[in-house]
């Protein structure tokens, strides 16, 4: 797969080697070419930089748990990732696994697809990022509600404000 850059290139290489893991498939690259293969690292440590760098290249880490607890509380020791893919079969554990762990977006037994449905917002929560892009929710994400108040120069009656009197409260509930 053909890299944008040379920086990004010597960034995902550089993932790819620092890594405790072992790499099950892929690894190659040709720094002539800016190419790197489609890349799996199986059991990267935690604080390999493949595990807390955004990676946006073909390089996929993968970690074994014993079970779906530990997977929810490997996921949940961490900031909130924005995306939170789920593959099962189960509607049950989908919806457990949905509710259990904060994501921006998630999506159950496929990749990526939330991001290229306009009518669903994409954004992140936490370190992943703050609002929600696509349609009206980018609208909103990318404007600014300003309240404002707004009253005549004249002075307010006195019974607005305290100390209130049995009579005062009586005549707010009927104005208000």
């Amino acid at each position: 797969m053909r890299i944008v850059n040379p920086r990004q290139f010597d960034r995902l290489v550089s993932l790819i080697e620092s890594s405790t893991g072992s790499v099950v498939t892929g690894g190659g690259f040709d720094r002539s070419s800016l190419t790197i293969e489609p890349t799996v690292i199986l059991n990267p440590s935690p604080e390999d930089a493949v595990m807390g760098d955004e990676i946006f290249g073909p390089v996929l880490p993968v970690i074994t748990v014993e079970s779906t607890t530990a997977a929810i509380d490997f996921v949940n020791r961490r900031p909130k990732p924005l995306a939170l893919y789920i593959f099962t079969a189960s509607r049950q554990l989908a919806r457990g696994l949905l509710d259990e762990i904060p994501s921006g977006g998630a999506v159950v037994n496929h990749v990526a697809m939330h991001c290229l449905v306009p009518q669903l917002p994409f954004g992140g929560v936490g370190a992943s990022g703050m609002g929600a892009y696509h349609g009206r929710w980018g609208f909103e994400t990318m404007s600014h509600r300003r309240a404002v108040l707004s009253k005549p120069t004249r002075l307010d009656p006195m019974l607005v404000y305290p100390p209130y009197t049995d009579r005062a409260l009586k005549v707010m509930r009927k104005l208000f």
